[in-house]
C-alpha cells in the first residue's frame, strides 16, 4: 500500500512540473521526483530482498537528488539566468495536456497488457506518463536548462518501468547508465555555457534566427 502512495506522489510531482514558471522550481520538482523514485526502489529491494536494488537506489539518490541538481543550479547561477523556465504555452493549457497524457497512458497500458500481466497496468501507465511528461517539457519549454530537465524526467520514467517490471536492469548495465547520465548532464551544462556566452541567453527558441 505504501508503495502505491509513493507512485501517486511521483505522478503528482509530474503534474506540478508542467505548470511551474521558474527553473528553480523545475529543478526542485525533478529532485523530489527522483527522491521518491529512489524510495520506491528501496521498497522494492526490501520486498524482494535484492541487494542490487539497494545499491541502485543509493546511486539514484546520490546522482539525481544531490549531484545533478547541484550542477544545474550552479549553471543557472554562473550564467546569471533570469530563472524563467521559458513556458511556450500557459500553465493551464500545460495542465490540460498533462491530463490528456495521463488518460492516454492508462488507456494504452490497458490495451497492450496481456491478461497475465494486468497487475502491471498501473506501473506501466505511470512510467509511460512520466516519460511523456519529460518529452512534453523538452518540446514546450524554450530554455535549454528546462529541456535538459525534460530529458532527465524521461529517463526517470524509463528507469521506473525497468525497476518495477524486471526488478531492475542487470547491475552493471545500471551503473553504466548512471555514468552516461552524469556525463551527459555535464556535457549539456557546457553546451548551455556556450549558448549563453555566444548569445547572452539560454532561450533555444532564439536559435531559429540562425536558419539560412
Amino acid at each position: 500500500m505504501y508503495i502505491n502512495i509513493f507512485l501517486l506522489i511521483i505522478v503528482f510531482i509530474a503534474f506540478y512540473m508542467v505548470v511551474v514558471k521558474r527553473i528553480s522550481s523545475l529543478i526542485n520538482g525533478f529532485l523530489s521526483q527522483s527522491l521518491f523514485i529512489s524510495i520506491y526502489v528501496f521498497c522494492l529491494g526490501f520486498a524482494s530482498n535484492n541487494i542490487e536494488l539497494y545499491i541502485i537506489a543509493s546511486l539514484l539518490l546520490l546522482l539525481k537528488v544531490i549531484i545533478i541538481p547541484y550542477i544545474l543550479r550552479k549553471v543557472i547561477q554562473d550564467i546569471k539566468s533570469d530563472g524563467n523556465a521559458g513556458l511556450f504555452i500557459s500553465p493551464v493549457i500545460s495542465l490540460f495536456f498533462a491530463a490528456v497524457l495521463s488518460s492516454f497512458s492508462y488507456g494504452f497500458a490497458d490495451k497492450i497488457m496481456p491478461l497475465e500481466g494486468r497487475y502491471l497496468i498501473g506501473i506501466f501507465s505511470i512510467s509511460l506518463f512520466i516519460t511523456l511528461i519529460g518529452m512534453f517539457l523538452m518540446v514546450f519549454r524554450m530554455k535549454a536548462i528546462s529541456q535538459i530537465i525534460g530529458l532527465l524526467v524521461m529517463e526517470n520514467g524509463l528507469f521506473l518501468l525497468a525497476a518495477s517490471v524486471a526488478s531492475g536492469l542487470p547491475f552493471f548495465i545500471e551503473i553504466a547508465i548512471f555514468f552516461d547520465i552524469l556525463v551527459s548532464v555535464m556535457i549539456l551544462g557546457i553546451f548551455v555555457y556556450r549558448i549563453n556566452s555566444l548569445f547572452t541567453h539560454i532561450d533555444v527558441n532564439k536559435l531559429t534566427r540562425l536558419k539560412g
